[in-house]
């Protein structure tokens, strides 16, 4: 029967040629393919291909020594001095501003509270500088000993 056989055949390369068949073979395809990454996702443990993580630990800070103590302190000191030094010069400065312009109240007051804050922070960066000297000088003599 020769003739069976031609007809099957020529109906599946017409089906071929016009695309019908490759549509749908394309079609299963991506779809097996997407179903197998799905499964393939879904039986993998959540986290099995990253190691564990450390526990989170915080980090100390690493401690400054003697004379990174005493470096600082001389720092402190230093700034102090020039913080103090800036607001007495521009208090005396407005005060002559303030005395050439025949204020003499208001150049008293400017050169009052220049030499106030001047003191102020002086007074404040000689004691937070010797403070930190005198702890870097502990932790020195503590060495030694």
């Amino acid at each position: 029967m020769p003739g069976a056989g031609s007809g099957l055949k020529f109906g599946i390369e017409w089906m071929w040629r016009c695309g019908a068949v490759k549509m749908r073979a394309e079609t299963l395809g991506v779809a097996l393919l997407a179903f197998g990454l799905t499964a393939y996702g879904q039986n993998q443990a959540p986290g099995a291909d990253r190691p564990a993580a450390p526990a989170n630990r915080p980090v100390a800070a690493p401690q400054r020594g003697a004379g990174g103590d005493v470096k600082s302190g001389t720092g402190d000191v230093g700034k102090g001095a020039a913080k103090g030094a800036a607001n007495v010069a521009a208090g005396a400065g407005k005060g002559a501003a303030d005395l050439a312009t025949l204020h003499p109240v208001d150049a008293a007051g400017a050169v009052g509270t220049g030499a106030v804050k001047g003191g102020k922070n002086i007074a404040t960066g000689t004691v937070k500088g010797t403070g930190k000297v005198a702890k870097g000088t502990g932790k020195a003599l503590k060495k030694v000993f």
